[in-house]
């Protein structure tokens, strides 16, 4: 269920509140040259947990680098179109979902059909050679993860990853000197806002601060479509790694630190002990102290993010309410979703706002949709930059260098952090880290693929579940096997209902779902070509059911008691489905739809005129629900 408007406004009331009292300082947050950082990260952050390159297994790599840049060549990357506060906007990450056959992943109004990944057993012909091949060894990294993130015995590893992270940083000789200036300007927020979402909302300047959307894009994100100039680009900055990606492995080496940026690091910051209820500084400057001072005023806004915005407005229609489950046993991750952003073709990068750690390529968020307490793997791959050359100074490595940001949901007291990522490193997010913390991706300046492994929460999102919907709601259809008459077995209101929000089910949380993302899906794979369209056969055939249910409400000789009551059920119905009907329009026909390929537009299916003999019912539902509610008002 999606929340309450009222609920939703005063969530945003403190949050105004909160950023107007906090102004313009700086939270402070810990990298790993910072006295304290392994501390913090032991105390506040024990569920993230890192995995270096030179762990995994040489071999695995080699396949996985070569399978991403395999994906990003054959153009499986694509920027998806969401919903984000009632507009249509792009994803600056561009993305591609694979996964367990039959498997969904939804996130902002927007649900994402896997590639299936192809393992031993499965050898299926839906994809080319190439990309089974990628698909394959995509699906041997999850195996990896899935054995490994839950092994408690792996404990060991992980910290002593940690303490490498540090020890290299230590004994690095300091490079702040005259950055720290430069960096501590760089990392202010710009004054016109980082991306149009912030300039255009109505809730004003300190609401655009922080958004709870997952993945509000940059000004080059809504007003720019997909750009052949940024692929050409691309290709021909990588196309020599591209080539001999599979012989090739990546140097391995410790990860650079994250210097001191702005006004928000805090290197005089020590953690509170188990009890305390102060968090101790010392040495506080001039920028510091308001935000130690803002403890006390501050302290009945903590905040605890609520479950996120998709994952509340469930999988299937508005008022499907999927019980919550939680993560027993072994894990078992279900899909990948894939992600590729090259920063040097993005126009603009929204500035971090609270901790000033640089700029963002993904802001704060939550994993949503996800099995309750279910880890997260991600693998991350930076691409190598030939022109930027090689630095010498430790400054100019880190400052490139990829980092992921956490902070402990509306908590102002616990400082953030900032972990480095080296090509190839891999990080967990373990136990319920993903509920209680969020965490961000911080740009490099070098192009950067990620594959995170996720147990998606699909008691509503699989082939196999609508499936069994659409058998649940036309066992109510019978059809006479002399005439081919079709009449309904039960017009009970119950059942009624029943079948009528499964045909708005598969109608919006499927077939226009998929639609709307065009052809991209069977230009890569054949897939979901069959199943979807046996799904319009079924929907069809709840047309049908539709078109023999008002047929029973306008016979007179119907009770009328009875009568009023299925009157309501479809008039209900017919409501809902005309309003989805105007929208999924509206968003097919929008001007960001217009400006991708056709064989990335969003198609307008099913659409039909409304004389059209094949179907039962017309495409606008307009001129039926003036009869049904002419028909309740003379009852």
């Amino acid at each position: 269920m999606k929340r309450s408007g009222g609920s939703e406004s005063e969530k945003r009331r403190k949050r105004r509140r909160l950023l107007q009292e906090l102004g313009d300082q700086r939270i402070p947050y810990l990298g790993p040259s910072d006295h304290g950082f392994q501390q913090l990260w032991e105390t506040s952050y024990s569920g993230l947990a890192l995995r270096r390159s030179c762990s995994l297994p040489e071999e695995l790599h080699g396949r996985v680098e070569a399978a991403l840049f395999t994906l990003r060549r054959r153009g499986c990357f694509l920027r998806d179109l969401v919903k984000v506060r009632d507009r249509d906007v792009f994803t600056a990450v561009s993305r591609v979902l694979l996964g367990q056959p039959g498997t969904t992943y939804r996130y902002l109004d927007t649900r994402l059909f896997t590639i299936p990944w192809h393992t031993d057993e499965q050898r299926g012909t839906c994809c080319d050679p190439d990309l089974s091949a990628a698909c394959k060894a995509l699906w041997e990294l999850n195996c990896f993860f899935c054995s490994d993130v839950g092994d408690r015995k792996e404990g060991d590893v992980f910290k002593q990853c940690r303490k490498e992270l540090v020890g290299a940083i230590e004994s690095k000789p300091s490079v702040e000197g005259d950055t720290g200036s430069k960096d501590s300007e760089e990392s202010k927020p710009s004054d016109d806002g980082g991306d149009s979402e912030s300039k255009q909302s109505e809730e004003g300047e300190t609401e655009s601060k922080h958004s709870d959307d997952w993945d509000i894009e940059s000004k080059y994100s809504e007003e720019e479509g997909p750009s052949s100039k940024q692929d050409a680009a691309w290709e021909s900055r990588h196309g020599d790694e591209m080539g001999d990606m599979k012989t090739k492995q990546t140097e391995l080496g410790s990860p650079t630190a994250s210097k001191q940026h702005s006004e928000g690091k805090h290197t005089g910051w020590k953690h509170r002990p188990a009890g305390s209820t102060e968090t101790e500084t010392t040495d506080l400057g001039p920028q510091e102290k308001p935000v130690a001072e803002l403890k006390h005023s501050l302290s009945g806004y903590h905040i605890e993010d609520e479950e996120d915005e998709d994952q509340q407005s469930g999988q299937g229609c508005s008022n499907l309410n999927p019980a919550k489950t939680s993560c027993p046993g072994p894990t078992q991750f279900n899909v990948t979703l894939l992600n590729y952003m090259d920063p040097a073709a993005m126009s603009q990068l929204k500035e971090e706002p609270y901790y000033g750690m640089g700029k963002m390529a993904v802001g704060w968020h939550h994993d949503e949709n996800l099995v309750s307490l279910s880890p997260v793997a991600v693998y991350s791959y930076s691409c190598h930059d030939d022109k930027a050359g090689v630095s010498s100074e430790e400054g100019a490595a880190e400052k490139g260098c990829w980092r992921i940001g956490l902070k402990v949901a509306w908590d102002i007291h616990t400082p953030g952090l900032t972990l480095p990522l080296q090509s190839g490193d891999s990080y967990y997010l373990r136990d319920d880290l993903n509920r209680t913390h969020q965490h961000c991706v911080l740009a490099g300046d070098s192009a950067r693929f990620s594959s995170t492994h996720r147990v998606a929460e699909c008691s509503t999102g699989t082939l196999d579940y609508i499936q069994s919907r659409c058998r649940e709601a036309l066992s109510n259809l019978s059809t006479d096997p002399e005439t081919g008459t079709h009449s309904l077995l039960s017009l009970l209101p119950a059942t009624l209902q029943g079948y009528e929000e499964i045909h708005n089910e598969v109608e919006f949380e499927w077939l226009r779902q998929y639609w709307f993302q065009g052809q991209r899906y069977t230009r890569f794979c054949s897939w979901w070509a069959r199943p979807m369209e046996q799904l319009e056969n079924d929907w069809r055939e709840m047309e049908l059911m539709t078109q023999l249910l008002l047929a029973a409400v306008e016979e007179e000789g119907q009770p009328e008691e009875g009568r009023r009551e299925m009157a309501e059920t479809l008039l209900t119905a017919l409501t809902d489905r005309q309003q989805h009907r105007q929208t999924w329009r509206d968003r097919c026909h929008s001007s960001l739809a217009q400006t991708l390929p056709p064989e990335e537009a969003p198609v307008d299916r099913p659409f039909w005129a409304d004389d059209d003999p094949s179907m039962p019912l017309p495409f606008d539902l307009a001129d039926i629900i003036n009869r049904v509610e002419s028909l309740l008002w003379r009852m």
